[in-house]
């Protein structure tokens, strides 16, 4: 009897202790994730609906990652929790998202765009959070302690750009931003060009907002020449604008090729003669080829302005990632399919939102790796600083933030991805001009 009855006391302090442990969040119920491991919160920005870039694409994907990540059970038992921010393109919305990730105890912020590096790295690194896998346009990016980025930024892009246009370019016209970060690329272009022994870009600044560049294009192409001669535009969302203005200018006499690139025989498909790639992506003779770095072209600029028919037809492109039909991609766009199917803001082809896949996979093998119930961001930029060996799958090089490993190039010591991928675009995709990876390291460490 005596037993009984301690069997079923036994029974009611278990079932009511179950009971509890639900009611506190403690448990697990079927089909959620965690466990006792306590949640990991970060953060994940981006400008939308601004009038200079936007990059809606990062914090889609960044909640795309989480949906996928926590229905598989979160990352090590860890439900993953993102929370987004619209930096708005300014420093205050910056600051205001980076005082809200502070606010709201994220232990990193991942995957993000902002040209504002001043202004979110001071109350990231007042609280000790650790910023990885920004976009990599702001120069604060590569020189705080708490930054790890997974790429080269715009320094590898426009360095390595240079050497990508070296042998095919006679001289080249640079439009850029009149900013302080768009005043350092001719330098960096310049030292990508002088591998090959070339002479100097034509510096064009031009306004970041601009509804038009007539002016700006007019200069580029007689600078440029009209032989051999290339001209690049680095101006984010609006180099689509400003390629519009430059195949609306009146054709210049001379321009075309004989047709035999599959043109009409008139030099291009616009009037501006840019002409067409040919197999080995080297220029067609006589033509004003046209070029840019991913950022500022991608496939879905080229998608939206008109594929094979687009004025982006034969262009050059600098990138830091393989081809976006690369087969690396593969793991992303099957989350992107089964977790964002419906949402038109990720598309794969996006360089923004392939760097958020990049840095929330470089989040994730680094919780994994700790094998703790609590995350801090502490924990988390001690294991990056002593050296965890990040593999990405081959869409970069094996990462990793040691000392040792940073490229420590004049205004950009925190480099640690310092290769970049040649593409072309032909028949309306970007392809590879080159296969694998260019080691662009000595290029900018020679830079100015």
């Amino acid at each position: 009897m005596t037993g009984r009855r301690q069997t079923s006391l036994l029974a009611y302090v278990m079932t009511a202790a179950a009971g509890a442990s639900l009611l506190t969040g403690c448990g697990v119920l079927p089909g959620t994730t965690g466990g006792s491991r306590e949640p990991v919160t970060v953060m994940t920005w981006a400008p939308d609906q601004t009038r200079a870039t936007n990059m809606p694409g990062m914090p889609a994907m960044a909640q795309a990652f989480a949906r996928w990540v926590n229905s598989q059970g979160g990352i090590d038992g860890h439900e993953l929790r993102v929370l987004t921010c619209n930096e708005h393109n300014t420093s205050a919305g910056a600051a205001a998202c980076a005082r809200r990730a502070v606010r709201e105890n994220a232990v990193a912020v991942v995957g993000s765009y902002s040209q504002n590096g001043r202004a979110f790295m001071a109350p990231l690194e007042a609280a000790g959070i650790p910023y990885i896998g920004g976009y990599g346009i702001s120069e604060d990016e590569f020189t705080s302690p708490l930054s790890y980025p997974v790429n080269g930024g715009q320094a590898s892009l426009i360095a390595g750009h240079g050497m990508q246009l070296a042998s095919s370019c006679r001289t080249v016209s640079l439009v850029r931003p009149d900013t302080l970060a768009g005043d350092k690329l001719p330098e960096l272009l310049n030292s990508g060009l002088r591998k090959a022994s070339h002479r100097g870009a034509v510096d064009i600044p031009a306004v970041e907002d601009a509804a038009e560049y007539t002016e700006q294009a007019a200069r580029a192409r007689e600078k440029a020449g009209e032989k051999n001669g290339c001209v690049t535009a680095v101006l984010g969302e609006r180099t689509q604008t400003f390629f519009d203005s430059f195949r609306r200018l009146p054709a210049q006499d001379g321009d075309g090729s004989d047709g035999s690139d599959g043109t009409d025989g008139k030099g291009s498909r616009d009037g501006n003669g840019s002409g067409s790639a040919s197999d080995d992506g080297s220029d067609q003779k006589g033509a004003v080829r046209i070029s840019s770095v991913l950022g500022s072209v991608g496939q879905p600029v080229i998608d939206r302005t008109g594929g094979a028919h687009s004025p982006f037809e034969g262009a050059f492109v600098t990138g830091w990632y393989p081809e976006a039909a690369d087969k690396s991609w593969g793991p992303m766009r099957k989350v992107i399919q089964e977790h964002a199917f419906a949402d038109n803001r990720v598309d794969p082809a996006d360089a923004g939102v392939q760097t958020t896949w990049i840095a929330y996979t470089v989040l994730k093998k680094v919780v994994e790796s700790l094998d703790a119930d609590k995350v801090t961001a502490d924990r988390i930029a001690h294991a990056l600083d002593r050296g965890e060996r990040i593999d990405t799958g081959g869409l970069t090089p094996v990462l990793r933030w040691k000392y040792d490993d940073l490229l420590g190039a004049p205004g950009f010591p925190r480099i640690v991805n310092h290769e970049v991928t040649f593409q072309v675009v032909r028949k309306g995709q970007l392809v590879a001009q080159k296969p694998g990876f260019v080691d662009v390291g000595e290029t900018v460490l020679s830079a100015p």
